[in-house]
């Protein structure tokens, strides 16, 4: 009997990969709602209520995905969000 790996999933090369991505915003504590709400419209035009609805998941949560789309946007996102100081990740799906 053979044994059969499966590639992992989470692994993708140049051929595979789809170009979009996501950007993750974590916790911190010094932030405020405010701070995060203005970032968060101002990093990915969304409206004011999504905007609330991100910075409740990043506080109770512990992070949020807050914009998804090409890498380079989501880039351009993610530097709008980090200087206001909060972690932000973008990744690939």
């Amino acid at each position: 009997m053979s044994i059969q790996l499966l590639p992992d999933i989470h692994q993708r090369d140049a051929e595979t990969g789809n170009g979009e991505s996501i950007v993750i915003v974590y916790n911190n504590d010094h932030n405020t709602y405010e701070e995060v709400i203005g970032v968060l419209q101002r990093a990915t035009c969304c409206s004011f209520e999504e905007a609330w609805m991100e910075a409740w998941e990043i506080d109770h949560l512990g992070k949020s995905i807050v914009h998804h789309g090409a890498e380079e946007e989501c880039e351009r996102a993610a530097g709008i969000i980090r200087t206001i100081g909060i972690y932000v990740e973008v990744r690939d799906l």
